[in-house]
């Protein structure tokens, strides 16, 4: 079927689903929402239309997924899905930052020995694990049930040499389960083990510490931080350190999860099959469970399992490449930035009641005195983001007032967006008092109160991503 995308402003859109439902929000401009391909927003529709699904947004990143789109947040207060997870659940960013200068790995060899150093102790690719890096961290089956059930206790970092304070810099150090208890992780872990559900359980265990193939990576950058008070403040809090090398983490729960998530899509889509229930778009892989019911138990105790495996792998990842370096380069000290998952359901608050919001490929990147962050170190500067595109710049919060538009090309040149003028007035009337704004192009907004900063390139917002007070 044709999908119409109604525009809402230069930068977002709304989908109508064909039902009596509310529409489907988008967000891109209408060149961004050109390259969405009709299988991707067919998944969104038929994600929307599914049971108990009351809201679903649509990021500008989109493609088609297990069911639901990746790069959607799916929101439920009556039903889980495994399809917007995904199969390798808890899929997550990290940051180590280092104390070491970035003149300190300019020379070649330093490179090549610190890359030798790390591939020594991280295995990477599709099934690797221990046995496939001389100095990896092995990992017995006890140690192992016990990250599967706590995540990143006390008990299990020291186990597994992972500094316990960098438990305080996870987005979630742990998942429980169903009913709030890890009594039922362990619970459920012990069924799995008793009926032989994991083949192979002691060299799935052993996967800690270890990439995985596909878009997972390890990449080192160097920090930048803006030379205001806003950004200095911002980086003490999140502990980062300007002109020093940091090592930034893409992976997931491994084999562990992917079992986890692929017995639980059997498992249903037998339910489905049996009962003849019928599956929202007629997709094998957007089956669900209603809260309450022992399906859903079974899901949320199992994706918490693999979540709780994908936290321990990070930390132990991070804890390895931290040995690597002090290997080549003794004395490094390092301390973990930030750890968040772009592949999770959480129950969280919306529109002031309880709901599972489920999120494939997109994280939370809640602003600054948002409840959520209440008692955290965020509290005052909001979530940090960890991305790729300021890699080799910047990871700094953003100013709630300030706002960024234009268009981005491949090579980093920011280029003008139509209405540039309408853009700014609509950002006035939000509250913004900053705009970033293409350095090409006549903004023609007279009369509109907002400080203006040009730029022509990505370098430039990497320079002062950050206003000064």
């Amino acid at each position: 079927m044709p999908f119409e995308l109604v525009p809402t402003s230069d930068a977002s859109a709304m989908l109508p689903t064909g039902g009596k439902t509310k529409p489907i929000t988008v967000i891109g401009t209408e060149a961004i929402r050109g390259t969405f391909d009709e299988m991707c927003l067919q998944q969104a529709v038929n994600s929307r239309l599914a049971p108990g699904v009351t809201d679903l947004v649509l990021n500008p990143d989109a493609h088609c997924g297990y069911g639901a789109p990746v790069g959607c947040v799916m929101v439920s207060p009556t039903h889980v899905y495994p399809g917007p997870v995904g199969v390798d659940i808890k899929c997550s960013m990290s940051l180590l930052q280092l104390d070491l200068p970035a003149e300190a790995i300019i020379d070649k060899p330093v490179r090549r020995a610190l890359i030798n150093a790390i591939c020594d102790r991280t295995p990477t690719g599709t099934g690797r694990g221990y046995r496939h890096a001389k100095k990896a961290r092995f990992v017995d089956d006890a140690v192992g049930q016990a990250a599967l059930v706590e995540g990143a206790s006390a008990d299990v970092c020291v186990a597994l040499g992972i500094p316990s304070e960098w438990a305080q810099r996870c987005e979630d150090a742990y998942h429980v389960g169903h009913d709030d208890t890890r009594d039922a992780l362990a619970a459920r872990l012990q069924k799995h083990l008793d009926a032989a559900e994991f083949r192979k359980f002691s060299e799935k265990v052993n996967q800690l510490g270890s990439y995985g193939g596909g878009n997972h990576f390890g990449e080192c950058e160097v920090v930048q931080i803006a030379d205001n008070d806003r950004a200095r403040s911002a980086a003490e809090v999140f502990g980062l350190q300007d002109g020093k090398v940091a090592f930034l983490s893409h992976c997931g729960s491994r084999g562990i999860g992917h079992a986890l998530a692929t017995h639980q899509f059997r498992a249903l889509q037998h339910k489905f099959a049996q009962w003849d229930i019928p599956l929202p778009g007629q997709d094998k892989e957007l089956v669900y469970a209603p809260l309450g019911t022992p399906e859903a138990d079974a899901y949320l105790d199992d994706m918490a399992l693999g979540a709780n495996f994908a936290t321990v792998n990070h930390l132990l990842i991070n804890a390895l490449v931290l040995e690597a370096f002090q290997e080549v380069l003794p004395g490094v000290t390092g301390q973990l930035v930030y750890f968040i998952s772009h592949n999770i359901a959480r129950r969280e608050i919306v529109d002031n009641r309880p709901a599972w919001v489920h999120r494939k490929g997109a994280t939370r990147a809640f602003p600054a005195g948002h409840h959520a962050l209440n008692g955290t170190i965020y509290a005052q500067t909001g979530h940090l983001c960890l991305g790729t595109l300021h890699a080799n710049s910047a990871n700094q919060a953003l100013d709630p007032k300030q706002i960024h538009f234009g268009e981005i090309s491949l090579s980093g040149a920011v280029r003008a967006s139509p209405h540039m003028g309408l853009r700014l007035k609509e950002a006035a009337k939000l509250g913004f008092t900053e705009a970033v704004i293409p350095a090409a192009g006549d903004p023609s907004a007279e009369g509109v109160k907002l400080s203006l900063r040009r730029i022509g390139h990505l370098k430039e917002l990497a320079e002062g991503l950050l206003p000064c007070d």
